[in-house]
């Protein structure tokens, strides 16, 4: 049964945190889904219109091939040539208003209220945020992007970051260390921040649903529980089902290029879908067993075979050069920062618009589904706490990451003349970087797992969040529907990998992350007034 809140004077709704918070008032009908037959809670339309239009998109791409193939093209080429700058401009507002609030009187506010204690300890905490927030992203692109912004660097290519180096090597390497840390570091993790901040707020604070609409009470009131509030969860839902689809191809892609390094299974689209399906079943016993018995316990392997190959690297390359690596990239990121984040009058037009453009959409679309599982875990914290464990600490873990990693193939290549890493496609260049380690039949091995754990862990976790937003904001909706949800983020990799490989979900990604980022900016303001209401309940 639902408990009664004698503060609003309703009852709140089942698996939903009864509200405390006299301002904000919730409505039982509004808020509360419909359990049908099937053991499915649906929320208003949300649900509905989501899985419908899911299941149109995959009919269309299926039947209609070279349409959609086109059509994914179209859309990758017009969004990062035509709004590169508001993806740039936007971003960093993002990383400006999280640095802000570090400093601001209001970082002391605890999520949860004055009295709330940490669900999980800083190891488990950190163990998530990292798992859901980059793994297959820091795997995939660990080698081959600092490995490809040095070579562009150095031949002065049209893709190069800042016009390049013009054959300075020392030059081309700080460059290539610099671009890949700043697609990777402050801002995507501000990007998180600001919705996890927003939904950890507004649920835990202010009594509302966790979901993504709540987090717009203080701008459209009670419009948040009709079609305002439906069209926003819905965009939160395609934002996270492409961002997570796009994810998927990766790790399948890479997975399937180490399995053919290592046992010499084909290269090739049915090996990928093979792996997809076959992952996604391992998802789904690990949504089943929950947050706590299935994520968590996820995320702790994933630290601990990423750092177990992250420290081989490390001690079996150049160790003392790798060590300088990292803070030779760490300055490299903070001297480039400014002209790397310029969102106009760049000349690194390519640069721009299929690297940087790329990922700022990618990485907001991927913000509903991380923002919300990082909230989910982050009850307890203050808001200083929590803006710099999220923002700083990950971002120096991807430093690490990428100084280590490309790093290590930049050497190679340098002080060796070893460019099998450098000719290989991006999948294979981890496992050429790992040939010519010591022991690399091994660590492939432990590389191809690592994927694949990574794998379910995206999986499962993205399910968690979309059944969270179609239920509408309940933490504890039926099984059959997180069933649902992980089948169907699988099925739409799978999907958008046979109708235009890795270009059709990228593309997919930048259609649905423009939209988001309007949702983002106006969630700033919404987070000021929420906290300055907090500040003055607390004076």
């Amino acid at each position: 049964m639902a408990e009664e809140d004698t503060d609003l004077g309703v009852p709140a709704p089942e698996g939903i945190a009864a509200p405390i918070d006299t301002e904000y008032e919730i409505g039982q009908d509004n808020v509360e889904g419909k359990v049908g037959k099937f053991g499915f809670d649906i929320h208003n339309p949300v649900f509905m219109i989501s899985g419908i239009s899911i299941v149109a998109f995959i009919i269309f791409t299926l039947v209609f091939h070279d349409a959609a193939d086109s059509l994914f093209g179209w859309l990758f080429s017009s969004v990062t040539k035509g709004f590169d700058w508001f993806f740039l401009g936007a971003a960093n507002i993002f990383v400006l208003f999280c640095l802000f609030l570090i400093v601001s009187p209001w970082g002391k506010i605890r999520l949860g209220g004055s009295d709330a204690t940490p669900d999980f300890g800083y190891p488990g905490w950190f163990a998530m945020l990292f798992a859901a927030g980059m793994g297959i992203g820091l795997m995939f692109y660990g080698v081959s992007e600092p490995m490809s912004h040095y070579s562009s660097s150095m031949s002065g290519s049209d893709w190069a970051p800042l016009g390049g180096a013009q054959g300075d090597q020392e030059a081309a390497l700080r460059l290539g260390m610099a671009a890949t840390i700043f697609h990777w570091g402050l801002h995507p993790w501000a990007i998180y921040a600001v919705l996890a901040l927003a939904l950890a707020l507004f649920s835990y604070n202010k009594g509302l649903p966790l979901t993504i609409r709540s987090a717009f009470y203080p701008l459209f009131g009670e419009k948040i529980w009709g079609w305002p509030g439906h069209i926003i969860d819905i965009l939160a839902v395609f934002a996270t089902l492409f961002g997570l689809a796009t994810s998927l191809g990766l790790g399948a892609t890479q997975a399937n290029a180490g399995l053919n390094a290592v046992f010499g299974i084909p290269i090739g689209i049915t090996t990928q879908v093979i792996l997809i399906a076959c992952i996604t079943a391992v998802a789904l016993i690990s949504v089943l067993r929950g947050l706590e018995g299935g994520v968590q316990k996820l995320s702790e392997i994933n630290m601990v075979l990423a750092l177990a190959l992250l420290l081989f690297v490390l001690f079996t390359g150049p160790t003392l050069i790798l060590l300088g690596d990292i803070g030779m990239g760490l300055g490299s990121y903070l001297t480039e920062l400014p002209a790397l984040s310029n969102p106009f009058g760049r000349t690194d037009t390519n640069f721009v618009q299929g690297w940087t453009s790329y990922y700022w959409a990618w990485w907001i679309s991927w913000s509903p589904f991380v923002g919300m599982f990082i909230a989910r875990v982050s009850r307890g914290r203050t808001v200083r706490e929590f803006i710099t464990c999220v923002l700083i600490i990950p971002s120096l873990a991807c430093v690490i990451w990428m100084s280590i990693f490309g790093g290590a193939a930049l050497q190679q290549v340098i002080m060796d003349g070893y460019t099998a890493a450098q000719d290989a496609e991006l999948p294979l260049q981890l496992f050429r970087m790992l040939d010519a380690l010591p022991l690399s039949s091994i660590t492939s091995i432990l590389a191809v797992v690592l994927v694949i754990v990574f794998f379910v862990t995206s999986s499962d976790s993205g399910s968690l969040v979309i059944d969270t937003i179609t239920a509408g904001g309940k933490v504890d909706a039926p099984v059959p529907q997180r069933v649902f949800w992980a089948t169907f983020e699988g099925g739409v990799a799978i999907v958008l990998l046979i109708g235009g490989g890795l270009s059709a979900l990228q593309s997919m990604v930048i259609s649905t992350g423009l939209p988001f980022t309007l949702v983002l900016l106006l969630m700033c303001w919404s987070i000021v007034k929420g906290l300055q209401s907090e500040k003055a309940k607390l004076k």
